[in-house]
């Protein structure tokens, strides 16, 4: 080969291989040092696309988790209320039957009456009291409890009924479940009237007798309202343990992806300093040859 000093090629590729290996290297200490196959765009542009997109359907999950064990804290709220009617109703009942028996006088059933009709206005301050998170719980409407990961097709809307309640709707009689399908999956809960018993006195004993069937009444729609609130709960259980699942499964999707495979970089990582070393040894040879030329000047 002829000796020259113009252009040093020995040292340019000597400098670009090292330049190269120490990008390499970067790499590599970067992926150890994170614990990240995926730092930037560079590294794999498909799958950070991916590990992005797996990262937002995990954090959908997570909170679809929370969203599910709110809408169960909600139900049992309202559960708990039905329990405290269940037990006034219980005493009315007693109280109607008791007055319906005509040996009464009117003064007894007067304070039979009394304390009825305190009865029927603990139910409605129940009805109106009876909140959770500053929200008024039984308004006759629904609340919808999203879960779901965050795609159109992978989510879907539990919508709770909570008939109104008071002396004049006490409970309802079933009512009727639809589930459809439109994009995002909905559960939604159509109600039947409640038995109204604002009007209902124990004074007579022909008024006790009606109040006495229209408080059975109440009791098997109370029942009927607080069968349908004890099935949201095992179904809103029921998907948070499927998100939960979901959410694992995610997960080790995205780890499977993005996380460093360090047997694989710890390999590498010493091919890579062995590589720089026998690069700068290389350079140095290459700009050493130059040097040969000084001698022929001599």
């Amino acid at each position: 080969m002829a000796l020259g000093v113009l252009n040093n090629l020995s040292a340019v590729y000597a400098e670009n291989n090292l330049n190269k290996t120490s990008s390499s290297l970067q790499t590599v200490l970067e992926q150890l040092s994170s614990g990240s196959r995926i730092n930037s765009g560079a590294d794999d542009a498909a799958g950070l696309s991916l590990v992005n997109g797996l990262a937002a359907n995990s954090t959908a999950l997570k909170q679809s988790t929370t969203n599910a064990t709110e809408g169960v804290g909600l139900l049992q709220v309202a559960d708990g209320s039905l329990s405290q009617v269940t037990t006034l109703l219980n005493r009315a009942i007693t109280l109607a039957a008791e007055s319906s028996n005509g040996t009464l006088d009117s003064s007894q059933a007067q304070a039979a009456n009394e304390e009825y009709q305190s009865i029927l206005d603990e139910i409605t301050n129940i009805g109106s009291t009876t909140t959770y998170n500053g929200n008024q719980v039984f308004t006759g409407g629904t609340v919808d409890i999203y879960t779901g990961d965050s795609t159109s097709t992978g989510g879907s809307i539990d919508s709770l009924y909570f008939a109104t309640l008071g002396s004049s709707s006490v409970g309802t009689t079933g009512g009727t479940m639809s589930y459809t399908t439109a994009g995002t999956a909905t559960i939604s809960y159509t109600a039947s009237a409640g038995e109204n018993l604002s009007t209902s006195s124990l004074l007579t004993t022909s008024s006790a007798e009606a109040a006495l069937t229209n408080l059975n009444l109440a009791v098997a729609d109370v029942a009927a309202m607080d069968g349908y609130i004890g099935a949201q709960i095992n179904t809103l259980e029921s998907i948070s343990t499927v998100m939960s699942t979901q959410q694992e499964n995610v997960l080790s999707a995205q780890n499977a992806i993005q996380a460093t495979d360090y047997a694989s970089a710890t390999s590498n990582m010493s091919k890579y300093e062995i590589l720089t070393q026998t690069g700068i040894a290389a350079l140095a040879q290459a700009n050493s040859v130059e040097q040969e030329v000084t001698k022929l000047l001599q």
